[in-house]
């Protein structure tokens, strides 16, 4: 559960996340150079014109604020993947008891931003991805690690990618992200969207 305790973390976070955020969308690179672009063969792309990533990385503020100032995102909504759409309900999702996850629905052009970057934000900025069912002190398997792949190019170059930071052991730990096929998402309720820079930092909030 989230506390007031928290704040300070979430604010130091958020600030972090929106900079690297920042320096992605003027072509930098991410800020942990250490983490290698993904080494294999692209797949052919499935389909032209704009596509979605789903990814779940921990509290989805922090995701969602990360992903909103990549260069070539046009479009990120907080919400729950994993579980029903019954139980797609933050109270009732922050149970731990539905199968789902927080996630982020990323929608992308492909012309400006591939796949594989969105990965490598994913794994070098948005989160820890060796970290069981928790982030920081977010605890319970709404908070897990997973990627929710559209299609079978996604699977494939999410599972390569994911083998090849293990192999260079890069974390110094197993990457335990979940891979599992996107079988639904559900948007949070309205307060959650655009939530830690629109309430923390309203300066760098873009509607």
């Amino acid at each position: 559960m989230r506390t007031g305790s928290d704040e300070k973390f979430l604010k130091a976070v958020v600030l972090a996340l929106a900079l690297t955020g920042m320096f992605l969308a003027l072509g930098r690179g991410p800020a942990h150079g250490q983490i290698p672009a993904f080494a294999g063969k692209f797949p052919a792309p499935q389909a032209k014109g704009e596509q979605t990533a789903v990814f779940a990385g921990g509290c989805f503020w922090g995701v969602d604020a990360v992903f909103k100032h990549v260069k070539g995102v046009t479009r990120a909504v907080s919400g729950f993947s994993g579980g029903s759409a019954r139980s797609a309900h933050y109270e009732i999702v922050s149970t731990g008891t539905t199968g789902h996850a927080e996630s982020v629905e990323i929608t992308f052009d492909p012309s400006q931003v591939s796949y594989e970057d969105l990965l490598r934000v994913f794994f070098s900025v948005a989160h820890d991805p060796t970290q069981l069912n928790r982030q920081g002190p977010d605890e319970g398997t709404q908070y897990r690690s997973a990627i929710f792949y559209a299609d079978e190019a996604q699977k494939q170059l999410a599972l390569a990618y994911i083998a090849q930071l293990n192999k260079a052991g890069v974390f110094g730990a197993p990457i335990v992200t979940e891979v599992a096929p996107l079988k639904g998402f559900y948007p949070a309720e309205a307060y959650h969207q655009d939530f830690l820079v629109q309430k923390q930092f309203p300066a760098l909030y873009k509607p």
